[in-house]
């Protein structure tokens, strides 16, 4: 076997402690969410998601019973409305 020279071994070591604060520095510029600030953002989003829908379908649902036409209005309007709100959650995730 043959053995590694001192100066290597201290060089890594070096480098991990480096890479280390490094991790240190940035968690204290930029702590992790708490637990619930991530729950608040998870409730948020889910209503940005139902919201639309929900008013899509109570729209859709008004049109099929004044027009009589079963639910012609109310399935497409409730996916428009869900596309919608999905499409928002996204851009809301992009700004966070």
């Amino acid at each position: 076997m043959t053995e590694r020279p001192a100066s290597h071994s201290t060089e890594k070591l070096a480098e991990a402690a480096r890479k280390a604060a490094a991790r240190e520095r940035e968690l204290r510029c930029d702590p992790e969410p708490s637990l619930g600030k991530r729950l608040g953002q998870i409730g948020v989003l889910g209503w940005i998601i139902v919201l639309p829908a929900l008013a899509g379908l109570f729209f859709g649902r008004w049109l099929d019973r004044t027009m009589h036409s079963g639910v012609f209005f109310s399935a497409p309007l409730m996916m428009l409305g869900a596309a919608l709100g999905l499409w928002l959650a996204w851009k809301w995730m992009s700004r966070q």
